[in-house]
């Protein structure tokens, strides 16, 4: 089976503890599961930030209060795990290596940050390098890459094809802007670079929406990869 890392952002999966989504999500995994071999990793989400801000709020360092977001993260997988029961490697990996480990025992794998400074969109770009993953999936909360922020550009033009060199054209030129916020990061974006690994961008707020680009190619986001795009169906 063909080895697929999704890297779910926490805003999709647990917005806020009142309003997330780990059954769906556990849902879609559990059929995936069946075609696939699944890696996913967390991100903090809302959750996160408001612990990271109380750590600014009380003048600790950006270093720890990242270890903090760390941790919300890895909650994250927690719960998403338990979500998925069975179907799910009992404990969160805290390396590439123990998920690689987990790997061999034939469930989905789920993780979370590691390091501080480096988001979970990073972690999951090494994790599909190490693993030699087939795709790679960003599950947001936009629907697919711009040429800038849609929220604060109308004219921003919305990619369904783009190579990795122009992710990463799009993301420098972000970066120039105060406030920016770009849907992947430089990191990640330079780890596709360099693997050539298939990257997907597309919404995760409809989680049943992976499969059908997994099994038939209807796929509404943005593909990153070469000029052909002949990627999904996978």
């Amino acid at each position: 089976m063909k080895k697929v890392v999704i890297s779910v952002g926490g805003s999709v999966l647990v917005p806020s503890l009142e309003s997330h989504q780990l059954k769906e999500w556990a849902s879609t995994l559990k059929e995936l599961a069946q075609d696939y071999h699944l890696f996913c990793v967390c991100g903090g989400g809302g959750e996160a930030r408001r612990y990271i801000s109380v750590c600014r709020d009380i003048g600790l360092d950006e270093a720890t209060s990242d270890e903090l977001g760390i941790m919300v993260t890895r909650i994250n997988a927690f719960l998403l795990i338990a979500a998925l029961g069975d179907s799910a490697y009992p404990t969160v990996a805290t390396s590439y290596r123990e998920a690689k480990e987990a790997a061999l025992h034939g469930r989905i794998v789920v993780m979370g940050g590691i390091t501080p400074g480096q988001t979970t969109d990073a972690v999951s770009a090494v994790l599909a390098e190490e693993v030699a993953a087939d795709l790679l999936i960003n599950a947001t909360a936009v629907d697919a890459i711009y040429s800038a922020d849609p929220k604060k550009d109308p004219n921003a033009e919305r990619f369904s094809l783009i190579t990795p060199s122009d992710l990463i054209g799009i993301i420098m030129k972000e970066r120039m802007g105060a406030g920016s916020n770009m849907i992947v990061d430089l990191v990640a974006a330079k780890i596709v670079e360099r693997s050539g690994i298939p990257f997907a961008v597309m919404d995760g707020r409809r989680p049943e929406n992976i499969i059908a680009a997994l099994r038939t190619g209807e796929f509404h986001g943005t593909l990153v990869a070469g000029q052909s795009g002949e990627v999904l169906p996978l």
